[in-house]
């Protein structure tokens, strides 16, 4: 397993651009290795391998202004108790210093948080951290060491993500 590599940069109600402050709502879309406006090259993971992976789902986060443009991806993995997120990555203009927007990261916690509720997991999710991120997850996330470098979000701490990124869905 893949550690989750993507610092949260900045919790947002959606997607924000970082010079002018404007938020765009944003969906997510299952995503298909040959989506437009997905190129190999653009990314650090293999999504098109990730996508073989059966028992995973890929997801994309897309503006609801322009859904051709992929803003992030996620990898989760349903465990019958939890959601489990394989990897996170935001897409490359999303990234460092000269990033276009901010929340992409938190955008997609919070989905995987939101679909543990639509499951009757009561918002718990799981993943492994980077051990240089843990400090980060449990500050910016609320996230809990499991055991080692697996972590969990709970129930207080997924209801808030899930209600900054998703407030009207109950």
């Amino acid at each position: 397993m893949s550690p989750i590599n993507e610092v949260i940069d900045k919790l947002t109600n959606s997607i924000e651009n970082v010079k002018s402050g404007e938020s765009f709502r944003t969906t997510m879309l299952p995503f298909l290795p040959n989506d437009k406006g997905f190129s190999k090259g653009k990314w650090k993971f293999d999504w098109t391998k990730e996508s073989t992976e059966i028992q995973r789902q890929i997801f994309k986060l897309v503006t609801l202004e322009n859904p051709s443009i992929i803003h992030g991806l996620i990898s989760i993995e349903d465990k019958g108790d939890l959601i489990y997120m394989h990897l996170i990555e935001n897409a490359k203009f999303n990234k460092g210093k000269e990033k276009t927007y901010y929340g992409v990261a938190g955008n997609l916690v919070a989905f995987a948080c939101k679909t543990s509720f639509e499951k009757g997991y009561d918002g718990f999710i799981s993943f492994t951290s980077k051990s240089k991120l843990i400090e980060h997850y449990k500050k910016s996330l609320g996230a809990k060491i499991f055991m080692g470098n697996v972590m969990i979000i709970d129930t207080p701490e997924s209801f808030r993500l899930f209600k900054r990124y998703f407030p009207d869905e109950n």
